[in-house]
């Protein structure tokens, strides 16, 4: 986590989250809050830091979560106030998430509340993981809220791998609870929800191929450019690793009458360099053939072996006989996601999803080697 995100909250946040209590709850002791916070906040992460604020709530918040879910839901803007938004809000999922077992209407009531102003995404996954059948139901029936916040909630909160999050086991292993849910907001008017959508399906395609691959092929049909973009979004992994009926929903057929050649530029890189290569193809046959044209470098690792990453091509249409040649560059310099190892690389060619060409270079990173 990058380190400048830390500092979206703060002393700030747990002082304005203090006044909004004092606001909400005459008893509160805003002193004793401040005073469990204000010494220890600076030194912690992002995350750590909405708990720390999350745990005061706990020590100066009534024990009865149903009296201390009054008290937060007060705390939220209203039309007649301005109150406490954006990451301020974090703790509360926080301690929505710890404190609401029990709870579970009166937990997810308040995180539907509070999601338009920041997200409840993360406060709903321990209901989901501790009662899944229960939540569920109630989730579902945030589809056809009238706020697009909450309509993303029930599709962005129940993503079986969401990033930052809590993973819902049971979820990667059967995502079938959540499909309805993401059936009913296929063709959502917010981009915001269809995005998520998107992604949660493609969460899912990574344990369940076949069952993302087959959802696109029921809704594909008559798709309006809204819901086409999202299917196109939510196949992207199956794209890239060749899922032969991900590529068929889009009309990337097998190639067999497709032919390629690749030339690589030179035969190594000095690191930090580049790696230029020519495809030239052809189409040998008797029809107009559509390519996705997409290449993987094969990165040696630590223990020499290769292991490939796929990166986006060009998409074009040859007509029976036609060449095209395609020059590209590929950078090779430092990542945060990436160690470079000294040796053999590999180049593979793919032409909708199918290896067609391969050729080895060599990656010189002297005299530091592993960057």
């Amino acid at each position: 986590m990058p380190e400048a995100l830390k500092h979206l909250i703060g002393a700030g946040t747990a002082r304005d989250t203090a006044d909004a209590l004092a606001r909400a709850w005459e008893p509160f002791d805003r002193a004793g809050f401040l005073a469990d916070i204000l010494p220890v906040i600076d030194g912690l992460e992002l995350l750590q830091r909405g708990q720390c604020i999350a745990d005061a709530l706990r020590r100066h918040l009534p024990d009865d979560f149903a009296a201390a879910a009054k008290i937060l839901h007060a705390c939220l803007p209203s039309q007649e106030r301005a109150a406490l938004s954006g990451w301020a809000l974090l703790s509360f999922n926080q301690y929505i998430a710890t404190h609401g077992g029990g709870h579970l209407e009166t937990a997810l009531d308040l995180l539907k509340a509070l999601t338009p102003h920041f997200t409840g995404e993360f406060g709903i996954r321990p209901f989901i993981a501790r009662e899944q059948d229960r939540a569920l139901a109630l989730i579902s029936g945030w589809v056809t809220d009238p706020d697009h916040h909450v309509r993303r909630l029930a599709s962005e909160g129940t993503r079986p791998r969401l990033p930052w999050a809590m993973r819902l086991p049971a979820l990667v292993r059967d995502p079938s609870p959540i499909l309805p849910i993401l059936e009913a907001l296929v063709d959502d008017q917010e981009d915001y929800v269809r995005r998520s959508v998107a992604n949660s399906l493609n969460d899912i395609a990574k344990d369940h191929p076949d069952l993302v691959a087959d959802f696109v092929e029921r809704h594909i049909a008559g798709a309006s450019k809204d819901r086409l973009w999202l299917l196109r979004h939510a196949s992207r992994t199956l794209i890239k690793k060749g899922h032969g009926k991900a590529l068929a929903n889009f009309g990337y057929e097998p190639l067999q009458d497709v032919t390629a050649m690749l030339e690589l530029r030179q035969d190594g890189v000095a690191f930090p360099g580049e790696l230029g290569f020519r495809i030239e193809l052809e189409n040998t046959g008797a029809s107009m053939r559509t390519v996705l044209l997409d290449y993987a470098i094969h990165h040696q690792k630590k223990d020499g072996s290769l292991t490939p990453k796929v990166f986006k091509g060009n998409t074009l249409t040859l007509a029976p006989g036609q060449t095209a040649t395609i020059d590209k560059r590929h950078a090779l310099r430092p990542i945060t996601t990436r160690v470079y190892h000294s040796g053999r690389h590999r180049l593979e060619i793919l032409l909708n999803g199918m290896s067609v060409a391969t050729s080895d270079f060599q990656l010189d990173l002297s005299p530091g080697e592993a960057t």
